[in-house]
């Protein structure tokens, strides 16, 4: 005859299997105790800031002080959509972001393969040594080399007569910038990104190559069906970031190279919001463009996870 034990039902059911995960996972919920403050202080608390894009925010009164803007507070909104610099700065940072994305998205990757045929073990840690060094040169003096690099009397601009061009500095030409901003994107931050396609590649079973090899299959074979299918899937996520920011280009890099010369071609959304915020002290103008800017991203985001997940099975969640 078998007894049966009670289980406790409703809420306190649920609250002793509660309390039972935290104290069997305690060392886990205090390690991520630092991580749910850090968001909850910089990524949600901030989000109290955004009301000042419906207002006409005055720091004298506050943001709960200041007065709602007109059109029921899309004054801001319909201002940035109806002006000369709309269409501009969306149409600069759609160029950029999309052009760093098809050049320098496969640079990390192609790096990473290329690495993965070294077999000198010495030969390869310190090429991928070489090439991730850029990453943790700072920006400002990354900037500061290109500066150098594409003046009047740089050795880029040295060039120049080679390929019957006259010699300027490259920056102050609007048709050179978004090459310049992609090829030193790629130059600093190809041997880190390649870091996380090289751990994916130690996960490939290589009994999957030994079984190419059999079948008469070649390194470039191999490649093509082994070695990219089996990091597909970090391929694809890492892709949906990238396509989920696509409006996001950072303002600092910007800031450091471009000039009033080449606004027509360097001005984006970020720099833009920097210079009607702190600049022109417009924060409620600069607010809705910024918070814009953060809609389009949100709903990119969802679009393409949704398409990945309908095409390939792989999402982010």
């Amino acid at each position: 005859m078998s007894v049966k034990t009670k289980r406790p039902k409703g809420g306190d059911g649920r609250k002793a299997v509660i309390l039972r995960d935290l104290k069997m996972n305690r060392d886990a919920y205090l390690l991520i105790i630092p991580v749910v403050l850090f968001y909850l202080l910089f990524a949600y608390k901030p989000m109290y800031g955004m009301l000042i894009a419906f207002k006409n925010y005055s720091p004298a009164r506050g943001i709960l002080g200041s007065e709602w803007a007109a059109s029921f507070g899309m004054e801001h909104f319909i201002s940035f959509f109806g002006s000369y610099y709309f269409l501009r700065i969306l149409r600069n940072t759609v160029i950029i972001s999309l052009t760093s994305i098809l050049f320098g998205f496969p640079a990390p990757i192609l790096l990473a393969l290329l690495l993965n045929e070294i077999k000198s073990e010495r030969f390869k840690r310190l090429t991928q040594t070489i090439s991730y060094m850029p990453h943790f040169i700072s920006l400002v003096v990354v900037c500061s080399m290109i500066n150098m690099f594409t003046s009047n009397t740089g050795f880029l601009t040295a060039l120049m007569p080679l390929f019957g061009q006259e010699r300027v500095s490259l920056l102050s030409q609007q048709q050179y910038f978004v090459p310049i901003y992609v090829l030193s994107g790629i130059w600093q931050e190809i041997g880190w990104g390649a870091i996380i396609y090289l751990a994916a590649l130690t996960g490939i079973d290589q009994e999957l190559y030994e079984a190419a090899r059999i079948d008469g299959a070649g390194r470039w074979k191999q490649t093509l069906y082994v070695t990219l299918p089996g990091i597909s899937s970090t391929i694809i996520i890492m892709l949906l970031l990238r396509l989920g920011s696509v409006m996001n280009v950072g303002f600092e890099k910007i800031i450091l190279l471009y000039n009033p010369s080449i606004y027509e071609t360097a001005d984006v959304i970020s720099s833009f919001v920097y210079r009607k915020g702190l600049n022109e002290f417009q924060w409620s103008y600069s607010a809705a463009v910024g918070l814009f800017n953060s809609v389009v991203n949100f709903v990119l985001i969802i679009l393409f996870n949704r398409l990945s997940r309908k095409a390939s099975e792989v999402s982010l969640w």
